[in-house]
């Protein structure tokens, strides 16, 4: 982390939120947000700002699971600025409605898992990025790996579970907070998803290439020997993480699409790992 250089910001943070001016620090950003650690009162705070108030109403509503497998921070304020897998599958979501991304007040978007799975080519992105098919068009890589994997997608879905957990679907970008094998924090709910609790699992391993320090992590193999150890029989194990790895590959190719030439290394990168898991490596 490093000291926070925008002095509006700064003044708004040490005025309004009554930060210890010295404590303030840029935390790397995601894609629609920006964080910042503070000091208030001798207490560590996160503070986030972004353009889309449901994500964090929905980062509110997920603090309602938080437990001591997977501890979520409570939403303090919501306001107007200046200018996991087994964890999560042990919450009850019984009281919730729909599958896919969702709304505090109006649940999953989509009346099955295999539905929200299968609109990926249809929704993904949805309003922040609505060109992305031109995108992908106007590419060196073109549309039509887009489309063949998604095609391939639609039929491995017919072994998904209709079953309904929390899916954080963002691990990645720096939202988990540790401290030696604790998890002490869960943060940025704003993309999270009810479906199978194995989504969170295949994220990681499609994205474990990114990552150098993950090269030696079988993250699949990991988790079937927990699974096995537990005594916990998942169906279809191995089908259901390639299905999820492809779509997430899919919804990737969609948003580096919509997001032009800036990402048409990343989206040819994508596209090669997408390929990888739908036919039958990666795992």
């Amino acid at each position: 982390m490093k000291q926070i250089q925008d002095p509006e910001l700064k003044k708004f943070l040490v005025e309004r939120l009554k930060a210890a001016p010295d404590s303030i620090e840029t935390i790397r950003p995601g894609e629609w947000s920006r964080a910042y650690a503070i000091r208030r009162n001798g207490e560590e705070l996160i503070v986030r700002f972004s353009l889309y108030r449901d994500d964090f109403e929905k980062d509110r509503a997920a603090a309602n699971w938080s437990c001591k497998k997977l501890p979520i921070p409570p939403v303090m304020e919501i306001g107007e600025a200046i200018g996991f897998a087994g964890a999560a599958r042990e919450i009850d979501l019984s009281s919730a409605t729909g599958f896919g991304l969702w709304t505090v007040h109006g649940g999953g978007f989509y009346p099955t898992w295999r539905e929200a799975l299968r609109t990926v080519g249809e929704s993904v992105p949805s309003g922040p990025l609505p060109n992305w098919r031109e995108g992908l068009e106007s590419s060196p890589t073109g549309i039509a790996p887009f489309n063949e994997a998604y095609e391939l997608m639609r039929d491995m879905v017919t072994v998904c579970p209709e079953e309904r957990h929390p899916i954080h679907n963002d691990l990645m970008n720096r939202n988990v907070f540790v401290e030696g094998d604790e998890i002490t924090a869960v943060l940025d709910w704003g993309a999270s998803m009810f479906g199978d609790f194995l989504y969170d699992l295949a994220s990681l391993a499609f994205w474990a290439s990114w990552f150098p320090a993950w090269s030696n992590i079988d993250f699949v193999a990991e988790a079937a020997r927990h699974y096995a150890a537990l005594g916990l029989v998942v169906p279809h194990f191995d089908e259901r993480v390639r299905c999820y790895a492809v779509n997430i590959g899919v919804g990737s190719m969609a948003y580096d699409g919509g997001k032009g030439p800036e990402r048409w290394d990343h989206l040819a990168r994508v596209t090669e790992r997408t390929f990888t898991f739908a036919r039958g490596g990666g795992m």
